[in-house]
């Protein structure tokens, strides 16, 4: 099962083991990942931005709705967490 490493704005990391092609956003709804912060769920207010730091090579690459949202910034390695389903071991940021 892939390991997440979440650090959270507040300083907090959160370590956990999910189920291979979850996602975090789904997770965060049911209290799986408490402070991760988001909104609508489908890729259109970018309030679940996430920075990856590691692990990015086993992502999907970015679809339609993170290149609209975050244009550049996925340069920086920036992604939408709710688009995001986890198959290997990833290290993510959200300020």
């Amino acid at each position: 099962m892939p390991q997440v490493k979440f650090h959270y704005g507040n300083g907090e990391l959160h370590e956990q083991e999910v189920k291979e092609n979850s996602n975090l956003v789904v997770l965060a709804g049911i209290k799986k990942f408490p402070h991760l912060k988001y909104g609508c769920g489908m890729g259109k207010c970018t309030k679940c931005k996430v920075q990856i730091l590691d692990g990015a090579e086993a992502l999907a690459p970015p679809n339609w709705k993170e290149e609209k949202m975050l244009k550049e910034q996925l340069e920086d390695g920036y992604r939408l967490c709710c688009q995001l389903f986890i198959q290997d071991d990833i290290e993510l940021k959200q300020e």
